[in-house]
């Protein structure tokens, strides 16, 4: 259960990642080697800095993670970041899903039932 739940809370943060991830290329602007560019499209978008947070928090969990768990049962489980990053693509972006990517998403949560059994 421990291993579940860490797993959740992994794919959580790389799920978030990737989200802020989104905004902050969106906030960019068109690449340069300038000034300008490097300053007020890198370092002054505050959404890189909670990618680059939500990435580092997730990459020392699965440091954790598979330090402490059988590898063959941590990484199918990484799946699950496929489950969210479907439900923000609908609930954060306003994308439609359609009834095979849903059909896929439960084929993933299947996996990873029978994975954690």
């Amino acid at each position: 259960m421990q291993l579940i739940l860490l797993s959740i809370l992994q794919s959580l943060l790389l799920c978030i990642g990737q989200i802020l991830l989104k905004f902050a290329l969106a906030k960019m602007s068109a690449f340069a080697w300038t000034k300008d560019f490097w300053v007020n499209s890198i370092f002054l978008n505050w959404w890189w800095l909670g990618t680059g947070l939500a990435f580092l928090s997730a990459a020392i969990l699965w440091m954790y993670i598979i330090k402490n768990f059988p590898f063959s049962l941590a990484y199918p489980l990484t799946s699950l970041t496929y489950i969210f990053g479907m439900v923000a693509a609908l609930l954060v972006f306003h994308e439609s899903i359609s009834l095979v990517q849903w059909a896929g998403i439960l084929c993933i949560m299947a996996g990873c039932y029978l994975v954690a059994r």
